[in-house]
């Protein structure tokens, strides 16, 4: 709830954005903290930039809504 309150957008798990079969793409100069494990040029959106990341680190970035380390939480 809280991460929608801040304007998130939650959605199902399952092949979108780490694809980019859809909608689900980024603009070019987005960036995306993506745990997938692939990271071929353009797959998430032509001119996108993503950045493979762990979960605790995809967790801090959603938290602080920058690209971060669980160590900037503490």
């Amino acid at each position: 709830r809280i991460f929608l309150d801040f304007g998130a957008e939650w959605r199902n798990a399952g092949c979108s954005m780490c694809l980019g079969m859809n909608p689900d793409t980024l603009s070019p100069g987005e960036r995306s903290a993506s745990t997938s494990n692939r990271n071929f040029e353009g797959r998430q959106g032509k001119g996108g930039r993503t950045h493979l990341v762990s979960v605790p680190v995809a967790a801090a970035t959603a938290v602080r809504g920058t690209l971060s380390s669980p160590a900037d939480l503490d």
